[in-house]
């Protein structure tokens, strides 16, 4: 867990309330792990439950008028304007000055608090997840009041998921390094080549090792790299054909830079960049990596056009279901980011979002698209996500048939990400589910279920006629959680057969529903949407990751719902309630 300073208030641009706010969380676990004033612990409590939905910017404010504010006492309201000023606050600096970092690390995992995590520390030693694993494989914890065989059963796959987890980096965060690491490449050798081999080129959820290939000699190589202040250098797991090591700062990933020259660039650029099951297919009279180092070829088509191969791009060289395909010329035409024409599954000030409708649907429509779909969360998820009500509902949908008179030819169709109850309902009555012009449906608690409670419970949603989406089909979090286990096939069988559409949620940390699966649903006829789950304007950045999941899964724009343009939406979605409506 590595905290940063939030950006300070400069006058010009607000801190966000949600920056501010989780600074004041951390600062309340770390309080509770110190086991400080239970009295001082509560006001800052309270604070947090006031501020969750403040309406008005608290960068900037006095701190008179902090104290205005029920609950703001003088202590919090000087910490709040501590962080406005200077994006920090000395008071959690103290705190971590005092924490070893492993147990930092502890107070991100799921099931295990501040005040637990305080009595492994103070009684049992533990200050990182290998001594917590330790702890939790051994009986000790048994005989302490509140850990029983299954709590500790599902604390230990938290705890061995992290261990398992330790290395890796998420592929957005890769992309952002390997594209920093080729720009300093590129400008100390401005005629090199360099370019990102292995996972990250085939754009992996999930990364251990940013791989650059590059035509700079291992010499100048080694002498150009330890320069950079992001690098340092690993000279036992480097050797005669690379530089290896690993980033620095707030993101710690293994590196390693193959050298070759300019006229292997591209055999090697074959070489590294498939998995050994697409390398090793028959291509012709042989194996494909065989004809490929055959000779030097001038483009990666030349090489697939020689094994009798119709080209792969490289997120699909996975050695799955591509090569049959391509022998036969029947690879799809890959989805692109320029293929979609409007972005479903958003959220905006009505329940987490941080812009309102009106801001979420301009900056949609300025960025080229159609349309947007609103869905905010249902009310279920009031008390961690200020879910909506009906009569909060009924004021949305006012806003959008007024926004729409006003922005059209643009259109707002609205939606809700409705929670999946514990019982596979939908979270709202028959009548308020009718009143949108979609339902995406999606899993936000009781996240603790083995796969024949998950399967069930989407299955149960699924086959709702109001459902029109099935929003992150696992509930992961890439990194920090597993998701719920499911039947994948019984999930798509049952999307296939009652006609709902399969969310690939884009947000970096989801990436879900999986890779893996996309063909499997495209093979069964489901059709898939690239949705962001936008909170705010910035998170449709996000797209060009659902994207290359589905490239990834063989989707093309056919087969992708919101490439359709919005007369086409909103053609399906009227067919569909008029279908539901037939159907009660």
């Amino acid at each position: 867990m590595v905290f940063q300073k939030v950006k300070p208030y400069s006058g010009s641009e607000i801190m966000r309330n949600k920056e501010i706010l989780s600074y004041l969380k951390q600062l309340v676990k770390f309080m509770e792990l110190h086991g400080d004033n239970e009295f001082k612990i509560r006001s800052y409590q309270k604070a947090v439950q006031q501020l969750e939905y403040f309406p008005r910017p608290l960068a900037g404010l006095s701190a008179d008028a902090l104290q205005q504010i029920d609950g703001i006492g003088r202590s919090v309201a000087a910490t709040i304007r501590e962080i406005a000023a200077t994006g920090g606050a000395s008071l959690l600096q103290n705190y971590l000055a005092q924490t070893p970092e492993g147990l930092r690390e502890l107070l991100s995992f799921r099931g295990l608090g501040p005040k637990k995590l305080r009595a492994m520390w103070q009684d049992f030693g533990v200050t990182d997840k290998y001594a917590l694993q330790e702890l939790l494989r051994s009986d000790k914890l048994l005989a302490v009041k509140g850990y029983g065989p299954k709590t500790i059963q599902n604390l230990l796959a938290v705890v061995d998921y992290a261990i398992a987890c330790a290395g890796f980096i998420r592929y957005d965060e890769a992309e952002k390094i390997s594209c920093e690491l080729m720009a300093a490449i590129k400008a100390a050798f401005p005629e090199a080549q360099a370019a990102p081999v292995g996972k990250l080129r085939r754009k992996w959820e999930v990364i251990n090792t940013i791989e650059l290939l590059t035509t700079v000699p291992l010499r100048e190589l080694s002498e150009f790299l330890p320069t950079l202040p992001t690098l340092v250098h690993d000279k036992k797991r480097s050797g005669p054909f690379s530089w290896r090591g690993q980033t620095v700062g707030a993101v710690t990933v293994a590196v390693a830079f193959y050298p070759t020259t300019d006229e292997k660039f591209t055999q090697q650029l074959l070489l590294k960049t498939g998995a050994q099951e697409h390398l090793n297919q028959a291509a012709g009279d042989g194996r494909f990596i065989d004809l490929i180092r055959q000779q030097n070829w001038p483009q990666e088509t030349d090489a697939y056009r020689a094994a009798g191969l119709a080209y792969c791009a490289p997120e699909i060289r996975e050695g799955t279901w591509e090569i049959p395909l391509a022998a036969i010329n029947k690879l799809p035409e890959l989805i692109e980011l320029k293929d979609l024409k409007g972005i479903i599954h958003n959220h905006t000030t009505y329940s987490d979002g941080q812009n309102t409708v009106l801001e979420m649907a301009e900056a949609c429509r300025d960025m080229g698209y159609e349309y947007l779909g609103v869905s905010d969360h249902s009310k279920a998820a009031n008390f961690y996500a200020n879910g909506m009500f009906e009569e909060r509902v009924r004021q949305q949908q006012e806003e959008i048939d007024q926004l729409n008179q006003q922005l059209a030819p643009f259109k707002i169709f609205k939606g809700i990400e409705a929670d999946i109850l514990a019982d596979g309902a939908l979270d709202y009555d028959n009548e308020t589910l009718k009143s949108f012009d979609f339902v995406v449906a999606s899993i936000h608690s009781g996240l603790n279920m083995d796969k024949v409670k998950a399967t069930g419970r989407l299955i149960t949603a699924i086959a709702n006629p109001f459902t029109t989406f099935l929003g992150h089909l696992t509930g992961r979090l890439l990194l920090e959680r597993q998701g719920y286990p499911v039947d994948h096939e019984a999930v798509i069988n049952a999307c296939a057969e009652f006609g709902v559409i399969i969310e690939i949620n884009a947000h970096p940390k989801r990436l879900d529903i999986d890779w893996r699966w996309v063909h499997k649903a495209l093979d069964k006829g489901v059709h898939i949407s690239i949705n962001p789950d936008a909170h705010e304007v910035a998170g449709y950045n996000a797209m060009q990751y659902g994207v290359y999941v589905g490239r990834k899964g063989g989707l093309s724009k056919e087969q992708t719902f919101n490439a359709w343009g919005v007369k086409e939406v909103e053609e399906y979605f009227q067919k569909r309630k008029e279908l539901t409506e037939n159907e009660q």
